[in-house]
């Protein structure tokens, strides 16, 4: 079905700049990069998926019936994304907050051209009816001028809270009550920064994003008018044979410029009380999830509350494994463990309910998952935070950012730890 080439690129990070370039000719494209982060459970450092054969979109109900009819009659590679709110799939739960961005509930593509990199290898996977394309666009991709200089003219963009300061402390209270009262433990309560009547040109937005955060599961997506510029660091959850992999990401500081803060930073994470409280709910969690399709006594913390550095802030991870059946469809795996734990809360159902209720806006593709599907049914998502969100024809821009609320939390510290976490979007936005 495809015609499988690989071939030597002597400049890697050169390449990546070009093939990206010219990819935005194409109105579906998923690029994924890993930003040679030292990442173990990578398969590939970047790659680009461009030019629908086959789409699958909905917004109805049974969707995830629907994705496993697709994953298993296609058998090929898929790219493309699962918004948060397909929770109303899964559980009796609805979605009616403000969405200024309209993106599908759901979006899968099987790709004509495909690009794999893995260090200074390339490998392209084309269907067979467009291979004989391959040589035309490779001289097409080395010809680009090698440049992230930004050829428009920066445009004034007034970034608006959809949430203010004090409604913010106001919500972190009633979510308080919530968790006083014993409804819940732990649930990660979001606001949206938007602006409205403003244009971006998405691939200058997003080069800029990746080069301040140089994130593990860098991403731009293009699906039409509508465009996802992420920096995300989080894996939201990896299929590799049998073995299912989540990272859930829960505790974050901020970095310092000076060597010796910047350590004393990321030992006062490590040993935070509240954030090591935070991640093990969560943990817990995701243990639970991965649990439903797992083989008896195969769920396993592989590391925990571990502090990672990156270029914005340090944060605590933590990796939960588990094994499954051959006879366990990949979609089942997805969807028992979605929305992910460390963008939900615990317990979970009864913390999405309260979320919808004290949230402003529609989540929609925010904490929700971009990734894709191999023919060998494997998979791997990230987790679609510190993204910026445009949908070019309503010229809406919209960037969220929330954080674990618990018993223990203070709301200024929360309202600060968001602009912690928004400061990349926001610098990008306003230049």
């Amino acid at each position: 079905m495809r015609t499988i080439t690989s071939q030597h690129i002597s400049n890697p990070q050169e390449f990546k700049v070009q093939l990206l370039q010219w990819s935005q000719q194409f109105d579906e494209v998923v690029w994924l990069d890993s930003n040679d982060y030292d990442d173990t459970y990578a398969s590939y450092d970047a790659v680009l998926a461009v030019e629908a054969l086959t789409i699958f979109q909905t917004d109805s109900f049974q969707v995830f019936d629907q994705l496993k009819e697709y994953q298993s009659t296609t058998k090929d590679w898929l790219f493309g994304y699962l918004s948060y709110d397909l929770k109303n799939d899964t559980e009796d739960l609805t979605s009616n907050n403000y969405d200024g961005l309209d993106f599908p509930e759901l979006f899968f593509f099987q790709p004509k051209k495909l690009f794999i990199l893995r260090g200074n290898k390339l490998e392209t996977h084309y269907l067979h009816f467009v291979a004989d394309e391959l040589s035309a666009d490779l001289n097409a991709i080395e010809s680009i001028q090698k440049s992230l200089k930004s050829e428009t003219e920066d445009k004034q963009i007034r970034i608006k809270l959809r949430i203010h300061k004090d409604d913010y402390f106001d919500k972190v209270k009633a979510m308080l009550a919530h968790i006083h009262r014993g409804d819940i433990y732990e649930a990660n309560f979001c606001q949206e920064f938007y602006a409205e009547e403003s244009t971006i040109n998405p691939l200058e937005t997003y080069n800029k994003l990746n080069f301040i955060s140089n994130p593990p599961f860098a991403t731009f997506l293009r699906i039409y008018d509508k465009y996802l510029m992420s920096a995300s660091p989080e894996r939201y959850i990896k299929k590799e044979g049998l073995k299912i992999t989540s990272q859930p990401i829960k505790g974050t500081a901020k970095r310092s410029i000076d060597a010796n803060e910047d350590q004393q930073l990321k030992k006062a994470l490590s040993e935070d009380i509240k954030e090591r409280s935070e991640n093990v709910m969560i943990v817990d969690l995701v243990r639970n999830d991965l649990s439903r399709t797992a083989t008896k006594g195969s769920v396993k913390v592989e590391e925990l509350c571990k502090v990672y550095s990156f270029d914005q802030v340090h944060q605590m991870i933590s990796t939960v494994s588990s094994t499954i059946d051959a006879s366990t469809h990949p979609v089942d795996v997805i969807r028992t463990t979605f929305p992910m734990g460390s963008m939900t809360g615990a317990p979970k159902i009864s913390a999405m309910k309260i979320i919808e209720e004290l949230e402003e806006t529609k989540r929609g593709l925010y904490s929700g998952a971009v990734g894709y599907f191999t023919p060998e049914s494997d998979f791997d998502f990230n987790v679609v935070i510190r993204s910026i969100l445009y949908n070019e024809t309503n010229n809406y821009i919209s960037y969220s950012v929330g954080g674990a609320i618990t018993a223990k939390s203070d709301p200024l510290k929360e309202y600060e730890e968001c602009l912690i976490k928004a400061k990349a979007m926001r610098e990008v936005l306003e230049n």
